[in-house]
């Protein structure tokens, strides 16, 4: 797949944008989508509403979850920053049913299940089987995706695989480190669609396959699969292989911000980034608290890739370990006089410096990750865009009014 400009005489792009991706929509099973429809997405917009008034009573509690049940992997990605200790660490089912039982005392019934893989976690499924009333969205690279396990979900209705497709059959293959990668997640897309799920694709874009991730070529072979929403991330250079020759430019940042808004007027998917607001203003969800991460020991991070905690799941209720933590106040807080971007990719040094201030551990099993950003090479992010609005008014609404791409990890 090669890139080029935008052309109005694609034969996906037309005015029948909304019926084309419909059509897809509908495809899916009746009770995907209705738990898609009501329990991620009425309750989403429930959810969202008490935590914008929770903010401005001045409490902490984010809108969603973000949980990585294992760190156990079957890949090895560049930029990956999930680095296994001398064993895998996975939550339990009891502490992660703990978790979501706590976040829905406070309307939050959406949550995303990372990993490491999620798919290699024994109790994956029991997860879902004993919160019908919630909506999972899993993030997965794909390879383990297989029809049994589809058919499981699709019984289930209440969870979107969010398949990562990170490049052609030759980048692929480099950045996530195995073989005959991208032939491997294409069937997991077909399998889960031909299933009747809720299907979403997610690519990191990198030096890489910015080609590919903005041409017209790959929107229209993702729709072609039944692919309904597509998840855009700005690769970020981190962990054990963080690969900086690939993080982008901020003229590549700035034609991926414009490939979104110009797309959402035209493509038949639904277009996802976690970096804009509507009126094209860079944030950080984890510094607008939007949410939060809990890695696979139980500790509270304020994202991801952010690797320190002062924080544990075990320390009591949910509620209350959010409204004591000084670390993730101060974290909103002070990021926000730094950059509305990423600060991990922008200013690494500070990173470190205000965690080390707060004494909080390393959460990243990596010795090293002091003196990894401290010596890091900051890049730019999202925060190095100028702003572009929405000009799709059914985006600039969903972004106002509900969570919609607001709460990610990214």
């Amino acid at each position: 797949m090669s890139g080029h400009k935008l052309s109005q005489k694609n034969p996906i792009i037309n005015n029948s944008l909304k019926m084309s991706l419909l059509r897809n929509f509908i495809k899916s099973d009746l009770r995907c989508i209705w738990k898609f429809s009501y329990n991620m997405g009425w309750k989403g917009i429930s959810g969202f509403n008490k935590f914008q008034k929770r903010k401005l009573r001045g409490e902490i509690f984010p809108a969603f979850q973000f949980i990585s049940v294992t760190d156990d992997c079957n890949l090895a990605c560049q930029g990956c920053w999930v680095t296994k200790g001398e064993k895998s660490s996975s939550l339990d089912i009891q502490t992660i049913n703990k978790i979501i039982s706590d976040s829905k005392k406070y309307g939050s019934y959406f949550f995303g299940i990372l990993g490491g893989e999620p798919l290699m976690y024994n109790d994956l499924m029991s997860i879902f089987r004993e919160n019908p009333d919630c909506y999972f969205q899993l993030f997965t690279n794909g390879t383990l995706l297989t029809e049994k396990i589809s058919a499981e979900l699709k019984k289930l209705a209440n969870v979107t695989p969010l398949i990562s497709l990170e490049g052609n059959e030759i980048v692929a293959d480099i950045r996530r480190g195995s073989n005959r990668v991208f032939q491997r997640t294409i069937r997991a897309i077909e399998t889960a669609t031909s299933m009747g799920l809720i299907t979403g694709v997610a690519i990191s874009v990198c030096k890489s396959n910015i080609e590919m991730a903005l041409s017209e070529e790959f929107i229209e072979m993702l729709h072609s699969r039944g692919v309904i929403y597509l998840w855009y991330y700005i690769y970020r250079p981190t962990g054990e292989n963080p690969h900086y020759e690939l993080a982008l430019s901020p003229e590549e940042i700035l034609r991926l911000r414009e490939f979104l808004v110009d797309g959402r007027t035209k493509y038949p998917l639904v277009l996802i980034d976690s970096y804009w607001g509507a009126d094209g203003e860079p944030f950080c969800p984890a510094a607008e608290g939007l949410s939060h991460h809990i890695n696979p020991n139980g500790d509270i991070e304020p994202c991801p890739v952010v690797q320190f905690s002062c924080d544990n799941i075990k320390e009591g209720d949910l509620k209350a370990v959010y409204e004591n933590s000084a670390f993730l106040k101060e974290f909103k807080s002070q990021v926000n006089h730094q950059t509305h971007g990423c600060i991990l990719m922008e200013n690494p040094r500070w990173l470190n410096e205000f965690a080390d201030s707060y004494q909080a551990a390393n959460t990243s099993n990596r010795p090293g990750l002091s003196e990894e950003l401290s010596n890091g090479c900051p890049v730019c992010s999202h925060g190095s865009c100028p702003k572009i609005p929405e000009k799709n008014w059914i985006y600039r609404m969903a972004k106002k009014r509900a969570f919609f791409g607001l709460g990610a990890y990214g």
